[in-house]
């Protein structure tokens, strides 16, 4: 499907038998995903001062998806010291993408983001909404001026926790640079590095996953 660069990516999903209705809820939740990230997109094009078809076309119109459904062990806190920030369920990284759409549980605050201080911070879930992240290939697309922030999960709790992360990116074989209209609101210098999206994507599959 995405010739020879994108079969490390290729395969068919796993859906578990147990619940009975988990792949048709599953299924049901990516499209809704899907909408909710590219109606954002489109609210994202016209604050840049584009069209609210910016990121559609040979960008995002027929946009690469991954849902990961991460469940993080209850830990075993020894001391206030581990509790604080030594127990780490995901390392810092960014998103590979454009956006992240990730469901919490409610009552467990695990994800953490660097601010501009290189501090880390809680970002505390809210019932009835996600946390959304900007991915690195946004971060391109609008010369810097949105940020993917590094962020990380500290697994300090001793109750079960699921994360639900849904990651909207740009078409496999996008060819990613920045916007005419960011380039005009930022000097006209392009200041950060273009990419193909695929390629960008296998480059961090093949170094951070064991296949």
């Amino acid at each position: 499907m995405y010739g020879h660069l994108g079969e490390v990516m290729q395969g068919s999903n796993l859906w578990p038998s147990n619940p009975s209705k988990f792949k048709q809820l599953m299924e049901h939740y990516i499209d809704l995903c899907t909408d909710v990230s590219r109606k954002m997109m489109r609210g994202i094009g016209l604050a840049l001062g584009g069209s609210a078809d910016e990121m559609e076309g040979e960008i995002a119109g027929d946009p690469f998806w991954v849902l990961r459904a991460i469940g993080y062990p209850a830990s075993c806190i020894l001391d206030e010291h581990d509790k604080a920030d030594n127990v780490v369920g995901c390392g810092e990284h960014t998103d590979y993408g454009l956006l992240t759409l990730l469901n919490q549980d409610d009552d467990i605050v695990a994800l953490q983001v660097r601010n501009k201080s290189d501090e880390w911070i809680s970002a505390p879930p809210v019932p009835g909404t996600f946390v959304c992240n900007i991915g690195e290939m946004l971060k391109i697309l609008s010369n810097g001026i949105y940020e993917s922030t590094l962020h990380r999960v500290i697994n300090n709790t001793p109750t079960y926790r699921v994360c639900v992360a849904y990651f909207y990116e740009p078409n496999f074989d996008a060819a990613v640079e920045p916007l005419d209209v960011c380039l005009q609101k930022t000097g006209g210098t392009k200041s950060i590095e273009g990419a193909v999206y695929g390629k960008h994507l296998v480059s961090k599959v093949i170094n951070n996953f064991v296949m």
